[in-house]
């Protein structure tokens, strides 16, 4: 049943004798953690003609990026950069992508690139990590679209390749670096409704943005299908987080607060743990407004994940 709109009253938690509850204004920090996992990471800086054609690509390249629970990679715009920032003095964007394995991203950039930027009129893509010592191919496999036609140049010690297409070339980096990052930092926020929820979420999400080296890869940032690991049905690597669903308050061991009617969560991928911890704090922070009376974040017992991101040391 939906929450009475109106006064929203606030909740009494548990307080263990001698530790102060941890608060962000009226919303209630639970005693909890994020786990997280180590995985590789690539950055790529896409450029184009102008905003217009940078968008449709990095729209693309990031389409189907959400969870490598179904997804090959876990991909999102970074941040984007004014044509001074970029290589080629055009719109950019850096797109940071993950995945559990150095040759898995390599097949899923590789595929990305090809469908969906080099498609794109005007676009150009660059090594976002040229320090990295560890590489992947990317216009080194790209090239054979072209044919044989395609040209290689070297500038400044970087060989590129010159792939002809029906506007005039594709301009790709024979390689891109490739790191160890973190994924799976996340918030968990249950507010009284969906409108205050949602809310909560855009602000968390524009609280992000100006962050470097993190990216939040579910849909607007936000995911509302959160999962458990395993499902009554073999078939499933993965199944509903029931315990989080306010319809099934009542059914299962129920971590919905009286009083939420809706919950989201904020899932952050990042290359260092420090800058997946500075995401959470940031987003926690700037969530915890009128109407999301708990955060709290999801673990695995530290059974799965070697990072843990307690909340209580965030705040």
């Amino acid at each position: 049943m939906p929450a009475r709109r109106g006064k929203i009253e606030r909740l009494e938690f548990i307080q263990i004798p001698g530790n102060a509850p941890v608060q962000i204004g009226n919303t209630q920090i639970v005693d909890t953690f994020a786990e997280a996992f180590g995985m590789v990471y690539t950055r790529l800086i896409i450029t184009a003609f102008d905003d217009h054609w940078l968008q449709a690509a990095t729209h693309e390249a990031c389409g189907y990026g959400s969870s490598v629970i179904a997804c090959d990679a876990e991909v999102g715009v970074e941040r984007l950069l004014s044509p001074d920032e970029s290589p080629d003095g055009r719109p950019g964007a850096s797109v940071l992508a993950f995945g559990f394995s150095a040759d898995a991203l390599a097949k899923a950039i590789t595929k990305r690139v090809g469908q969906c930027v080099m498609t794109c009129a005007s676009t150009a893509v660059f090594d976002g990590l040229p320090a990295a010592e560890k590489r992947m191919p990317l216009g080194k496999s790209l090239r054979y679209f072209g044919d044989g036609f395609q040209k290689s140049k070297v500038i400044a010690g970087t060989r590129y390749w010159r792939i002809p297409v029906m506007d005039g070339e594709f301009f790709c980096v024979e390689s891109l670096g490739i790191e160890k990052g973190v994924a799976g930092g996340n918030i968990i926020f249950q507010a009284v409704d969906q409108k205050l929820a949602l809310t909560a979420a855009r602000q968390a999400i524009e609280a992000l943005a100006p962050l470097a080296d993190i990216i939040a890869p579910f849909p607007g940032g936000v995911a509302r299908s959160g999962s458990k690991v395993g499902s009554k049905y073999k078939s499933l690597r993965a199944s509903t987080s029931d315990t989080n669903c306010p319809t099934l308050r009542g059914r299962v061991e129920s971590q919905v607060v009286e009083g939420a009617n809706c919950v989201l969560e904020i899932v952050l991928d990042g290359t260092s743990e420090e800058a997946v911890a500075l995401g959470m704090k940031t987003a926690m922070y700037a969530a915890a407004t009128e109407g999301v009376l708990v955060i709290s974040a999801g673990n695995y017992g530290g059974k799965l994940g070697k990072f843990h991101f307690h909340l209580k040391d965030l705040v």
